[in-house]
C-alpha cells in the first residue's frame, strides 16, 4: 500500500487553508492546514500491524522517498482539480476556489516548491512462489505459435 503526503511552505499552506474555509466551509479541506508526515505515522503503523496480524505475509517494511517539486501558479492550478475530491465540487465553487488559490500563489511571488513524501508499506506473501500456476483441465496453455494476420 502506498500514500503521498505533500506539504507546501507553511505560509502558503495557511493561505490555501483560508481560501478553503472561505469558499468551501463545510468541506474536509477547510479544517486547517494540511497535516504533515508525522500525523500519518500512526496510520502507517496500523497498516503494518494489520499486515502482520493477517498471518499471510512476512514482516512488513516501510519505505519512504522525499522530493521537492517547483510549481508555477498555472501548473498548480491545473493540478488542484485532479486531487482528492475536487472533481466533486460544483464548477462555480471550483472556479472560486482556483481564483483564491491563484491569488495566494501570486501573493507569494507566483511560484512555490511543494515538498512530497511517498510512503509504502510492503510485505511478501508467506509461502508465495513465483512460478506459473497449474492451469488444470479446461484451461489449456497459450499457444506459442506465431500468428498470421490476413489483411
Amino acid at each position: 500500500m502506498f500514500w503521498y503526503v505533500f506539504q507546501p511552505p507553511s505560509d502558503l499552506a495557511e493561505a490555501f487553508s483560508a481560501v478553503y474555509r472561505r469558499v468551501l466551509p463545510d468541506s474536509p479541506f477547510s479544517r486547517g492546514t494540511m497535516p504533515g508526515l508525522d500525523s500519518y505515522s500512526a496510520f502507517f503503523t496500523k497498516v503494518a500491524d494489520g499486515i502482520q496480524q493477517a498471518g499471510a505475509f512476512g514482516g512488513p517494511e516501510q519505505w519512504r522517498l522525499d522530493w521537492d517539486h517547483p510549481y508555477t501558479r498555472d501548473e498548480w492550478l491545473d493540478l488542484v482539480p485532479t486531487s482528492s475530491g475536487h472533481s466533486q465540487f460544483r464548477p462555480a465553487k471550483l472556479e472560486e476556489l482556483l481564483a483564491g488559490i491563484g491569488a495566494a500563489i501570486d501573493a507569494a511571488g507566483g511560484s512555490f516548491t511543494m515538498h512530497y513524501t511517498a510512503v509504502a508499506v510492503t510485505a511478501a506473501r508467506s509461502g508465495y512462489r513465483q512460478s506459473a500456476l497449474p492451469l488444470g483441465p479446461g484451461h489449456p496453455r497459450p499457444s506459442r505459435k506465431p500468428c498470421r494476420h490476413d489483411g
